[in-house]
């Protein structure tokens, strides 16, 4: 048996190097998505007639009435609110932090009774799992309660972590085409060992020195390094990410990110910074037209003060401002949505609430005294200090687009109320009378929302009612014959890296998506000034309908521009042919235009009409209102349409999406990074490009590395193959060079080659199996093996050659001929050619020398090659068993044969492969 312990051992220690890095990744991430799941709480329940228990939230089971503390908590299942209100984060669900009020059960304003219970239409009344609980109101000395409705994985949160730890299984074809390759050379391993029996039976070996031979070809043909040499160019592409700050949990999602052609974004913290911010607004005023003396309302200046004298006289934008939201105090902080956060604090008005009169926040419960928003002194657009009682507050409302309060001065009559109504531009103008418009009103909205900017319009309405009939009005009756009071200007400011980043995919091909929880409109601004929506195309709005089409499916309307109010399409039943007219040929087609749409709208698709759904999201780029199973639906569609997707986000709400997309990126260290393969430390989207030009760089290099080893073993089998011609065999020492000093000390540094500096427009072969890549390691095969042989033959035709004699006795060990010394000479500078030629990867990682590593080792053994080839000392002659080619001039001969096989092989893979790619590419 040959003595190969050292080349063995080292090959094992990388083995066992790399699968311990494998299991240690596996490991702590399921810790630390454990730690996420397996939370564990004291909670307070009713139980055996009305009496309070504390017990495990563990325990908790379906029916249990559940106490919610007063100054909040972590919800350990999903429940309805049954008495009392309660103030949530729900940021786990959708993304956004902000404070949202969820009411009892029996409060609902509905007025429906004997109503089956959903999800879905009671999701006001729903406390879910996972979401904090920020404070509770109710009487005093009285308990918030809650039925339990689901517990642990049947929770909404216990969804969203089945989906993180089940995905849909990701199918990329490099994997598959791997282990078809080593299937490849499996078969030419099962020849060779054919022949080795035939050739030793006919040669009169021994039954075991047949089989030891014959396994020799199994392990030279497959090698057993390659494991651990396609496993160094991705951990060398992890330190790299690294180093940026950008961290990646499964090592092996690198090679998939050079394939991604499609991202997706998360909106709200991911692109833009958190929240929107004021920039300016523009009041209404009355003008008076010089021909009949008749009032006009036409819009001021732009002012970015609200505390200026150039406001109207009356000053009702800006009471409008200071009372029409949905704020609150929570441990005497104020709190809610940070648009209406941002509006009052630029008022500088003061909200005195129930709360600081009574002294207790969580005892505002049902209380006739109302909060109270007081101007603050001398403030110069009012005559006087103003108190202003909220009596009513309609919250907002996504299907109606806006919120409203009925609010009474204190210095009025008790019959004098005031309506203030903010929202969507058209909606608000809809409500509004025609002649309290100024003239062209939806140009002048049209023109903000051009350049990317949010409206909001706010009018009024002063009523005459008594109290009691102020509480008792419905809503639509109030909002109605508003005066529009003028338009507020706020922006969801991009961060800065956000345009470069998308110009930058954009240009090398890479198609861009917004996925967002928030606002269509919103999101289709921020889209066209992100550049998501090229400036150069037309983009459209499809929303569902309110009627029904003649087969019972929903009306689909399309609208054009950045307006919700523009030109209207009806699609009915020819929505399908429309679809495919436009986007015929599948994902591959440049469209002429973008698609926006709204989860909703998604879902009807989905369900009345799933043949046009794989041509739609072929075109559309911006997805607003979606909440986190339409995340990951949308990823698993866009994979199942054929794109390779890598997803982008920050929030919890983006974990399954992260989770299912071919390459997750997450910006938190919260929630989000256990569920995606990568945690960038810097919180924007300056990772993206440079995970996927790694990626890029990782999957050359695996192909190199692959066609690296390959070729090697190729080599080597056609070597060993004319040696056991001869029934002999390359020497241990000889094999221990070949393996351990030029191929796998070599291969070690192939991955060390950094990326390009900017991405590529064309993407790299993803096909291990391509006929490029095919063609590159069989034409190699052929021009070697046409070396070797020449050499082999050259070399038996020579005065001077001694035939190599069989030495006497049952275990012969002497090894040495002539022609075997001239064939492995020339293979040294075949496997260094290789490892030249397969090192390329322009325009994907820059030039191997760059490669410090790598050209240090090539130029090192180089060195060595020459003086084995040329003028081998006696030590070297003896360590590697050489029977030496007695000639100087022969010696040079064989060398200049090595060398003229290395030219044609660079020309053979310069020429022939690199132009069969571009017409590839071109096709």
């Amino acid at each position: 048996m040959d003595n190969y312990a050292y080349f063995a051992s080292i090959i094992v220690a990388m083995s066992v190097m790399s699968i311990s890095l494998d299991v240690y990744q596996i490991r702590k991430q399921e810790k630390k998505l454990r730690s996420m799941v397996h939370t564990e709480d004291q909670v307070s329940v009713l139980r055996n007639g009305g009496q309070v228990q504390e017990i495990s939230s563990s325990n908790l089971v379906h029916g249990d009435i559940l106490l919610i503390p007063p100054r909040g908590c972590i919800l350990q299942c999903d429940a309805v609110l049954m008495t009392g209100t309660v103030i949530v984060n729900e940021a786990m669900l959708t993304g956004e932090s902000m404070p949202i009020t969820k009411v009892a059960m029996h409060e609902t304003d509905d007025g429906e009774t004997n109503q089956l219970f959903s999800f879905k239409e009671h999701s006001k009344h729903v406390l879910y799992c996972g979401t904090q609980v920020l404070q509770t109101r109710y009487y005093p000395g009285k308990h918030v309660q809650a039925v339990v409705l689901r517990t642990a994985y049947s929770t909404l949160k216990g969804q969203l972590v089945r989906s993180i730890m089940y995905p849909k299984p990701v199918d990329f074809r490099f994997t598959k085409d791997l282990f078809k390759f080593v299937g490849f050379l499996s078969c030419i391993a099962a020849l060779g060992f054919l022949y080795t029996i035939l050739v030793m039976i006919s040669r009169g070996s021994s039954a075991w020195k047949i089989i030891i031979r014959s396994l020799d070809i199994i392990t030279i043909v497959v090698p057993p390094a390659l494991p651990a040499a396609m496993s160094i160019g991705i951990f060398a592409a992890q330190m790299r990410l690294r180093a940026k700050q950008i961290f990646c949990i499964s090592p092996s999602t690198i090679n998939t990110c050079g394939a991604i052609n499609t991202v997706c974004f998360d909106k709200t913290g991911t692109l833009t910074e958190d929240g929107l911010d004021f920039n300016c607004f523009r009041a209404i005023y009355l003008s008076k037209n010089n021909n009949n003396n008749v009032s006009l309302p036409e819009f001021g200046n732009e002012l970015h003060d609200f505390c200026t004298d150039e406001l109207p006289d009356n000053g009702e934008l800006l009471k409008a401002v200071a009372t029409c939201h949905s704020l609150t105090r929570i441990d005497k902080v104020l709190t809610g949505d940070p648009l209406d956060l941002v509006l009052f604090r630029k008022t500088g008005w003061i909200m005195d609430e129930v709360s600081e009169r009574i002294g207790d926040e969580t005892a505002q419960f049902d209380i006739l005294q109302p909060t109270v928003i007081r101007s603050p002194p001398l403030h110069s657009s009012v005559e006087s200090e103003v108190e202003l009682a909220v009596i009513r507050q309609f919250t907002f409302s996504s299907h109606l687009q806006r919120m409203s309060v009925l609010v009474h001065n204190l210095s009025e009559e008790s019959h004098i109320h005031h309506l203030y109504c903010k929202g969507a531009p058209e909606k608000i103008a809809s409500l509004c009378l025609p002649e309290s418009l100024p003239y062209g009103f939806q140009s002048f909205v049209d023109n903000y929302a051009q350049h990317g900017y949010r409206l909001i319009a706010v009018a009024s309405r002063h009523l005459n009612l008594n109290y009691v009939k102020a509480h008792k009005a419905k809503r639509e009756h109030l909002e109605c014959d508003l005066v529009m009071l003028g338009l507020i200007v706020m922006e969801n400011r991009l961060k800065p890296q956000t345009i470069g980043v998308i110009n930058q995919l954009n240009r090398a091909n890479i198609r861009t998506i917004m996925i967002t929880g928030d606002n269509i409109l919103t999101a289709m601004s921020v889209a066209r000034e992100c550049a998501i929506i090229r400036p150069n195309k037309r983009s459209f709005l499809l929303e569902a309908g309110d009627t029904k089409a003649r087969d019972g499916r929903t009306h689909l309307v399309l609208k054009q521009s950045v307006s919700s109010s523009d030109e209207v399409l009806e699609l009915e039943e020819d929505t399908s042919s429309y679809c495919y007219e436009q986007k015929q040929g599948g994902k591959n087609i440049e469209s002429s235009y973008h698609l926006a749409i709204s989860g909703p709208t998604l879902s009807i698709i989905c369900e009345e009409y799933p043949e046009i759904l794989e041509q739609l999201i072929c075109v559309c780029d911006v997805y607003a209102r979606m909440s986190p199973d339409q995340k990951q639906m949308l990823v698993n569609h866009l994979q199942d349409v054929g794109y390779t997707v890598a997803m982008c986000g920050d929030g919890a709400n983006d974990c399954a999406a992260l989770k299912a997309a071919h390459a997750g990126i997450s910006l938190s260290e919260a929630e989000a990074s256990i569920a995606a393969p990568f945690t960038s430390k810097t919180p924007d989207i300056r990772c993206v490009p440079t995970v996927i030009r790694e990626g890029r760089a990782a999957l050359v290099t695996s192909f190199g590395v692959f066609k690296y080893m390959a070729g090697y073993s190729l080599t080597q089998f056609v070597t060993i193959m004319q040696l056991y011609w001869l029934n002999t065999n390359l020497t241990d020492l000889q094999f221990l060079y070949i393996d351990l000093a030029l191929v796998t000390f070599v291969s070690l540094f192939f991955g060390y080659t950094p990326a390009c500096d900017r991405l590529a427009r064309t993407p790299p072969p993803t096909r291990l199996l391509s006929l490029a890549s095919v063609f590159s390691v069989i034409g190699q095969l052929f021009i070697i093996s046409f070396f070797q042989i020449f050499t082999f033959v050259y070399t038996s035709m020579q005065p001077w050659f001694i035939p190599y004699a069989t030495p006497a006795g049952p275990e012969p060990d002497d090894r040495r001929s002539m022609q075997g010394t001239a064939v492995f000479c020339v293979s040294m500078f075949q496997y260094i050619t290789l490892a030249i030629i397969y090192s390329k990867g322009f325009p994907y990682r820059k030039t191997i020398f760059s490669n410090k590593p790598l050209c240090l080792s090539l130029f090192i053994v180089g060195i060595c090659s020459l003086i084995i080839a040329i003028e081998p000392p006696q030590i070297v002659i003896e360590w590697l068993q050489f029977d030496p080619i007695p000639y100087i001039e022969d010696r040079l001969f064989i060398l200049t044969l090595a060398l003229l096989s290395a030219v044609l092989c660079y020309l053979y893979e310069k020429f022939v492969i690199d132009m069969l790619i571009l017409n590839i590419h071109a096709k």
